[in-house]
């Protein structure tokens, strides 16, 4: 009855209409969700992936993510559909050499910034970034690393370093 009073009356939206039914499957929310950053500056090794030590929360709405390990682990009864995203910055990288950044899931490598940055100078700053969904499920856990080819182990600015994500709804 209410819809066909609608469809044929105008709306004022200055009257307070009151809803009296029940919605069914309708909200949700994005939790586990988790916000994460690194405290400090690490040194990460020449030619070869190196964990990001994301050691830090802004929030962890179920305690996921684990700041000993540096790693999201899909938490009991929480299995599903996850989106993640990470970015970092290296310091002091010449041309050619280059930076990248990778996702891995139960410790392989899954996920990665195209072939990285390179630098078009010498002591470039270098940004990366990646984002990317799976599904999960529990126990799963997700990584940050990343590669530098600088010849030598490079500082990661912590300032520019976090690792995010959160469940879909379904």
């Amino acid at each position: 009855m209410a819809i066909t009073k609608i469809q044929s009356e105008s709306l004022n939206l200055a009257d307070t209409y009151d809803f009296t039914g029940t919605v069914t499957g309708a909200g949700g929310v994005n939790t586990p969700a988790f916000s994460s950053y690194m405290s400090s500056d690490f040194s990460a090794s020449n030619a070869s992936w190196t964990k990001l030590q994301i050691n830090s929360e802004y929030y962890d709405t179920d305690s996921a993510f684990d700041t000993i390990n540096y790693r999201f682990v899909v938490p009991s009864g929480k299995a599903g559909k996850y989106f993640f995203t990470a970015k970092t910055a290296c310091p002091g990288v010449d041309d050619p050499e280059d930076f990248a950044i990778s996702f891995y899931k139960n410790g392989s490598r899954v996920e990665q910034t195209d072939a990285g940055v390179f630098s078009p100078k010498t002591d470039a700053t270098l940004f990366a970034s990646t984002s990317y969904s799976w599904d999960l499920s529990v126990g799963d856990y997700i990584e940050v690393y990343i590669y530098q080819t600088s010849g030598n182990a490079q500082n990661i600015d912590a300032s520019f370093t976090n690792f995010l994500g959160y469940k879909i709804i379904e």
